[in-house]
Parts: C-alpha cells; structure tokens; sequence
C-alpha cells in the first residue's frame, strides 16, 4: 500500500517512516539468511571443485591399474616417410629391416571419348543419345547391379548418375571429362588390390539413338610381365577407351622375405603389427622398424598419476586455508576450513601413499623417485623415475596394477566419495536442501514485512486522517469562540 506524506496536514513523511520501520524488523533473519546462503553457495562449490578434482584423480589411477599400460609397445622408424607402424601388446620385441617395393591403387578407366551432341539433318543439335540396352559393370570379380538404359537415362549424365547409385555401395563414381576427342565416362573404383580392375560390358542395343551403347563397352588389358613395359598400356587411337590406373596390391619385403597384400595397411605379416605403406623406398635402402616396451607410455601415465594427485591436494588446500589481510582486518577463511570430510580425505589418502607393499625392487613411491614436499605435493626425479622404468620395468605393474597395487587400494579409498549417494553426494544434496530452505524462508519474510508494511501505512494514514478531523475542529471552535459577544467586547 503507498503512503500519502501528511494528506491531513500533519506534514508527516509516513513513506519514511513506514519503510525504515520494515527495514529494521526485516535487517537482523534478512542479514542471516544471506550469510547462510553465502556459506552454502560457496561450500557447495568447493565440493564441486573437490568431486572434479577427484574424479581425474581415479581417471589416473583407473589408466595405471591397466596391465596393457605396462604391455604397451613403442614402435620406432628410422624413416618416417613411407610407413607409419602401430604395435599392440602382443608384438614380439625386437626390429625389422623393411622396403616397400609397391602401393596398393585402385582402378581408374575412361571409356571412349564421343560426340556430346548430335546434328540432325535439319540443322538442329540436341544430346546426343544411346539405344536401349543393358550395361554390366565389374570391379574385378564383384558385379554391379545392371543398369538398364531407357529414354530417361540415354544420355551420358543421365548413365552417369545411373551408375553412381548403383556403385556407390561397391565405392564407385562416375563423371564426365571433356577432353581434345570428346566427352568420356569416366569410372574411378576405391577397391585395390591386383584383378580388381574395372570392366563395362553391354547387351541389347536396339540402335534407337543417335550413338551405340556398345560404344561404352570397356575390356581391362592382362598387367605386363615385363616391368619395362609402360603400364597401363595407352591406345593409339586418341579417342579409344583406355586404362588411367591399373589395381594393384601393395608390396613390400620384411626381413628379405617378401609380403603383398590388397591394400596399403598390412595387418597380418608380423604378429601384433600393422604397417600403413605411404610411398615406395629406394630400392636396396631398406628402413628399420624397431619394437620395444612402451617406457615413454609408462613414464607419462605415472607423471599424470603424479599431476592429478597434485591438483587434487591443491584444491583441497585452497578450500581449507585461512589468509590474512592485514593487522587490522579478520582473516579470510575458505569454504571448508575446518571440515571433517576434507580432513579425512586427506589423511586417507596420504596414509595409502606411505604403505609399502611387495618384496620387489618397487616398494614405494620414493623407489621410483617420488617424493612428498613440505606443502603436501608430489615431486618427481626424472632421472631416478627414468633408471627404475628401464632397468626394472616388470617390477612397475606390480607396484601398480592388481587388487594389492597402489591404484586400486586408492581408488578403493576414494570411492565412498564420489559413488552414488556417496559422502560427497550426500554433502552436495545436504547443501542445496539448505538453499532451498533460504529461499523459502526468503519468500516468508518478504510475505511478512509486505503485510507489516500494509498494517503500518494503515496506521500512520489512520494517525493522519485523525489530526486533520482534530485540527478542523479546532479551527470550527477558534471562529465560534471569536464571533462570541464578550470576544468582541474584550
């Protein structure tokens, strides 16, 4: 309800008054509850930080509890131009002397180069058309679906777009060039592999176009034995169909002995490795394809282990320190200072870190040069970490990995954090049920100071009306009392 100022003439300012009295009721549970959303909204970001910081800490600890992390191999080239190599944990250790004496290529043809366009005999030029008939297509030994050539595709465009649906499954295209003798087809296969050559056969020409289908018809040459040959052969007739690319199948040699295969990947020649041939080497300079454990991988994953736990304790350092500001200033304390799941996470995990395990040369994280700093992080000696992963490599999946390894008792220790309904959950709903609560109770208060505010402006307005009916009858009275016989006579 809005005050009037004085509308009696008592000059009061009962807007003044009427929101200085409310302010006064509502400061002291308005000035509490900002405090007890401020807290809660800041605890449970800390707790997010915390869950987060966690999480990519089990991430690390989930990566090092791998046995394959440990079974990794690392592939090495002396030549990183013609292959690249990938070796899962099954390759034998040792190198290999290898050429590559041929990629894998697919086939490329382009049929017979013909008029886009025919005269008639009255002048007129129009697309120059095929009969009706059949085209069978071939990659090798797989056979396309028929293409039927009707008046709706008895064009070149028209038979090219045919085909292109019809192979798009077998991964053929078609399209148009124009060269210097006319306009071809010309068919592009994505198969590889020697025999996997294009091939176009025609039937049923009825000869009701201005061109012969058969004209489309395309027959792949038999690959030359001898290698001086220029292959693919070239036509001498300028406009003849012809061979762009021949099929062949990759080739290479490993160790002396030779390998072909359909495709520029070779999964199947040496045990647990795979080549992706890229070019072809010089021939008599074979490059060296090395396998051996992956201790960079290890040295990576454990230097993660390291950076994660790191973060993990600078989150919670952040959220419990007090700072000072000044001599004359109250510190500054963070969100979970003093907060027992913050205290106990830490103590757990410490504990865990200091328990030694095994009879090996690994027993500890100071074996591998890992040691604890006076703010409570991790540091690492890259030359000790660098010896112990190489002269005591086996020794390493058994500090970490396993039911007894250091990964998995720490994840163990860190589950009941971050499982469902877990500590950190049920702090986190804990905290929202609390901001809920300040914002219900946030509504009850505004609810109430509107209602004290409409009873007070009830008032005041009641207070005021009154002092205008006293003070006109006062004046009534004053001009009664001055029109008096005796007021005139004194």
């Amino acid at each position: 309800m809005a005050g009037i100022s004085g509308i009696g003439g008592s000059g009061l300012d009962i807007d003044s008054i009427v929101s200085k009295m409310v302010a006064a009721e509502k400061a002291p549970k308005q000035d509490q509850l900002t405090a007890t959303q401020s807290k809660a909204t800041a605890q449970l970001t800390a707790v997010g930080s915390l869950k987060s910081a966690i999480s990519d800490f089990q991430t690390a600890l989930t990566t090092l509890n791998s046995p394959t992390s440990f079974q990794a191999r690392a592939v090495t080239l002396s030549k990183s131009d013609y292959l690249t190599a990938t070796a899962s944990p099954s390759a034998s250790i040792g190198s290999y002397q290898v050429e590559v004496t041929q990629l894998a290529s697919s086939s490329k043809v382009a049929l017979a180069a013909l008029p886009a366009t025919t005269t008639s005999s009255s002048g007129t030029t129009s697309p120059s058309t095929f009969g009706k008939g059949t085209l069978s297509i071939k990659i090798g030994d797989t056979k396309l679906s028929d293409i039927q050539v009707d008046a709706t595709n008895n064009t070149l465009s028209g038979i090219r777009d045919a085909i292109n649906k019809a192979g798009q499954s077998q991964g053929l295209s078609a399209n148009i060039v124009n060269d210097n003798s006319g306009a071809r087809l010309v068919l592009s296969s994505t198969k590889t592999g020697a025999g996997n050559d294009i091939s176009v056969g025609v039937s049923g020409d009825d000869g009701s176009g201005s061109l012969s289908l058969t004209k489309l018809a395309f027959s792949p040459s038999a690959a030359p034995t001898d290698s001086s040959v220029v292959d693919p052969p070239v036509p001498s007739d300028p406009a003849a169909a012809r061979m762009l690319t021949r099929a062949k199948s990759a080739a290479m040699t490993i160790d002396g002995l030779k390998v072909t295969s359909d495709s520029n990947t070779v999964s199947n020649a040496v045990g647990g490795l795979s080549f992706t041939l890229k070019a072809t080497t010089t021939a008599g300079s074979p490059m060296t394809v090395g396998v051996s454990q992956d201790e960079a991988g290890v040295k990576s994953n454990i230097k993660s282990f390291v950076d994660a736990y790191n973060k993990l304790m600078g989150v919670i350092t952040t959220q419990t320190s007090v700072t000072k500001v000044g001599d004359n200033s109250a510190p500054i304390a963070a969100a979970l200072v003093g907060d027992a799941t913050a205290r106990g996470l830490t103590s757990t995990i410490r504990n865990e870190l200091s328990t030694l395990q095994g009879t090996g040369s690994v027993r500890a994280l100071a074996d591998l040069g890992i040691t604890t700093q006076k703010d409570g992080t991790l540091a690492i000696d890259d030359t000790k970490l660098g010896n112990m992963v190489s002269s005591n490599f086996s020794d390493l999946a058994g500090f970490f990995t396993g039911d007894q390894g250091i990964a998995a008792r720490l994840k163990g220790k860190l589950d009941p954090y971050t499982m469902a309904n877990g500590i950190l959950e049920q702090r986190s709903t804990s905290l929202s049920n609390t901001l809920k609560s300040v914002d219900a109770q946030t509504a009850t208060l505004n609810t109430r100071m509107t209602a004290l505010s409409d009873r007070l402006y009830k008032q005041y307005n009641a207070m005021d009306q009154l002092y205008s009916s006293l003070s006109s009858t006062a004046s009534s009275l004053s001009e009664q009392l001055a029109a008096m016989p005796f007021a005139n006579k004194s």
